[in-house]
């Protein structure tokens, strides 16, 4: 592989973060929980242990999500509705199939 090479640096840590950003995005709407807790009852330390606790989860989610190849079906969805992929895909057919 090219990171075996040297080819690409930083690959490992920017993987790491690809993970961490992936779960983030698929939980996003957690963080204002977080918030709201952390202001509504003023523990610091308790909000913290949560916080650090979601950050653990979201890279557990986002390593899980492309483990498990559901990025994969999330292009595939995605290239599915995308008017660009659909034109390109009808082209493709038209082209293979003379």
């Amino acid at each position: 592989m090219l990171e075996k090479k040297g080819l690409l640096r930083g690959y490992r840590i920017l993987l790491l973060k690809r993970y961490f950003d992936t779960g983030f995005g698929l939980t996003q709407y957690v963080k204002y929980l977080i918030a709201f807790f952390g202001l509504a009852t003023q523990d610091i330390k308790t909000t913290l242990i949560i916080a650090f606790v979601y950050a653990l989860f979201c890279f557990i989610l986002g390593f899980l999500y492309y483990h498990y190849r559901f990025v994969e079906t999330d292009n595939e969805i995605s290239n599915k509705y995308n008017p660009i992929m659909r034109e390109i895909r009808t082209s493709i057919n038209k082209e293979t199939f003379k």
